[in-house]
């Protein structure tokens, strides 16, 4: 009976780290759709409001300002469809064409399957600990499984890393699209494109994996510092 506790306390340890890893995916990829100032750097970097301007859409400031905040209130919406109205020639007319407002409900999908993993890490991590904690008595193992959860988010950021080098963004990103997607308006006509160029995807990336990184040194931390303090605590006196 030992023998296999030891081995199910073992399971649930990896089990631990491997939700760290997806749930500081899962973090990063919400923070990333719900900041309203990486899109708005994102416009501004890309020239978003120039080329919308070449394409016959002249909007201040401000307007693409509310456009990327209604995408947001849209996202965490219980909107089956998006709705965006703007005024072009002194007419007022729908932002999206019905292809594109098909591929934000695809995108509203998938951010919210991010929320649904998110919670489910989370709930997982907590009650590990909290069974490590009052019911296992043993410190020792959060601590570590801390560790490997830090050691292994930045061992597949180290991998996408490499595969992003040999294979390219373009392709990767491509990929994505034939993975999560069942249709192809992702590429669509019209102004959703212009509003998010493909470096705007790049610069999300690189931000979510800053906050990985950050979150990970974070965790690896707490769990190295608890470990060698369990340790002490352990140590016998002289």
């Amino acid at each position: 009976m030992s023998y296999v506790k030891r081995v199910l306390k073992t399971a649930a340890k990896w089990l631990l780290a491997l939700c760290l890893a997806v749930m500081l995916l899962a973090l990063s990829i919400s923070i990333a759709a719900n900041s309203l100032w990486l899109y708005q750097y994102g416009a501004e970097k890309y020239g978003v409001k120039q080329k919308l301007a070449n394409s016959g859409l002249v909007l201040t400031d401000a307007d693409l300002e509310q456009i990327y905040a209604r995408l947001i209130g849209y996202f965490n919406s219980d909107e089956e469809y998006l709705s965006l109205a703007v005024v072009k020639d002194g007419q007022t007319v729908d932002l999206f064409t019905p292809e594109e407002t098909v591929h934000f409900k695809d995108v509203k999908g998938l951010i919210w399957l991010d929320y649904w993993i998110l919670a489910g890490t989370l709930i997982y991590i907590l009650s590990y600990v909290l069974l490590s904690l009052f019911l296992w008595k043993d410190r020792r193992q959060v601590a570590q499984g801390l560790v490997w959860g830090s050691s292994l988010t930045l061992a597949l950021l180290l991998a996408l890393v490499l595969l992003n080098t040999i294979s390219g963004f373009d392709r990767i990103f491509y990929q994505f699209h034939l993975l999560f997607f069942s249709n192809l308006f992702w590429s669509a006509e019209g102004y959703m494109l212009l509003l998010f160029p493909q470096g705007f995807f790049i610069d999300a990336a690189t931000f979510g994996t800053l906050i990985m990184v950050g979150g990970a040194a974070v965790i690896g931390g707490i769990g190295v510092y608890c470990r060698r303090k369990q340790a002490l605590l352990q140590r016998p006196e002289a």
